[in-house]
């Protein structure tokens, strides 16, 4: 038998948020989606959308010659592009290794490992690295030295950047290390899900091999993408004004419940309980009270929760599950059983 079309088309921390989307206090959405309007071009624009205007202005925004700046579907779509090109390096014999830092976001490292290299949290010589930067789940920013001391025995890096635009950073594309690659998307800060757009920047001396790769498996993006790209550039500091309002006043709730854990950088924290109660256990016991947060094991630590700062209802929703764990989970027999969701997220993975 067939599975259901939903499961194809999905991945675990995707079908977790989705399938819980019902949940009273929903602490799983990583983005704006339907927190702030999304970027809506007019008819106009649509007709007038021009690729090479938002590849233009796109590298202005991160630093690099438009000719390195490649437009996906998606940052997911980037990341796995760039796996799958830096993959074709080894020409038949068994792939390195990709290293990560965990808990990291699961299409990285999943990508990475479909493509035959070997997932490794280990330090030491390296085919790969990989990292988001600020980092999903913990939400934390790495300086240069950080992250140049920990890919320095990589030999291509691949970096994440899809919370950049709410910390507000530079990007890591000016920190000087060879053979970097980087991707974003106009998915989380600008509310942007329904664009399906995003983009990878290559390094200058990888740019016409990348640019046949890329002709072979990609296809020209939708005009109404393209101008949705842009009309969300264009209204980059009004969005700014409406993201940073709620996202501040979340993260000052956060740091009030959370005084030993380092302020966010992004709207994401990895919550690891004193009491060492494994995530899944709390996550499970959380949507007995109708609280949604996502499970670390996703991203490869068992240890926390991660939780996301993105809706206006935050301060009310960690409340709720602030009150969840604090009680000592049920053991045994008696132990309830986690309810299912009904609700379909109509946006992607987060």
């Amino acid at each position: 038998m067939q599975p259901p079309l939903s499961y194809i088309m999905s991945f675990p921390l995707a079908e977790w948020i989705d399938s819980h989307a019902d949940c009273r206090h929903n602490l799983g959405k990583s983005g704006m989606y339907h927190v702030i309007p999304g970027p809506v071009p007019s008819p106009a624009e649509v007709r007038r959308a021009d690729a090479g205007e938002l590849r233009t202005e796109l590298a202005d925004d991160v630093g690099v010659d438009p000719r390195r700046l490649f437009l996906t579907t998606g940052a997911s779509a980037a990341n796995a592009l760039t796996v799958l090109f830096l993959a074709r390096r080894g020409k038949g014999r068994p792939r390195g290794a990709c290293r990560v830092c965990y808990p990291e976001y699961p299409p990285l490292f999943e990508t990475a490992r479909s493509a035959g290299f070997r997932v490794t949290g280990a330090a030491g010589p390296a085919e790969l690295a990989i990292v988001s930067q600020p980092r999903n789940p913990e939400g934390d920013v790495w300086d240069r030295s950080r992250l140049l001391e920990w890919t320095s025995e990589a030999r291509s890096v691949l970096v994440d950047e899809e919370f950049r635009e709410f910390a507000g950073t530079r990007s890591v594309l000016g920190a000087g290390r060879p053979n970097l690659f980087a991707t974003g998307s106009f998915t989380k800060f600008y509310a942007g899900d329904d664009l399906r757009i995003g983009f990878v920047v290559v390094p200058e001396d990888r740019v016409e091999e990348f640019a046949r790769f890329y002709g072979l498996v990609t296809n020209q993006l939708p005009p109404f993408s393209v101008a949705g790209g842009l009309r969300a550039l264009r209204d980059r500091e009004k969005i700014r004004r409406k993201v940073l309002a709620i996202v501040r006043t979340n993260i000052a709730a956060a740091r009030a419940s959370f005084p030993k854990l380092r302020a966010p950088r992004a709207p994401l924290l990895f919550d690891r309980p004193e009491s060492g109660e494994p995530g899944d256990v709390l996550a499970k016991r959380a949507l007995d009270d109708s609280v949604l947060v996502c499970p670390g094991t996703f991203f490869g630590d068992r240890s926390g929760v991660r939780i996301c700062l993105t809706q206006r209802s935050f301060p009310r929703d960690l409340s709720a599950y602030l009150r969840v764990r604090a009680r000592p989970p049920l053991r045994g027999r008696g132990a309830r059983r986690p309810p299912g969701g009904t609700g379909r997220a109509k946006a992607g993975p987060s």
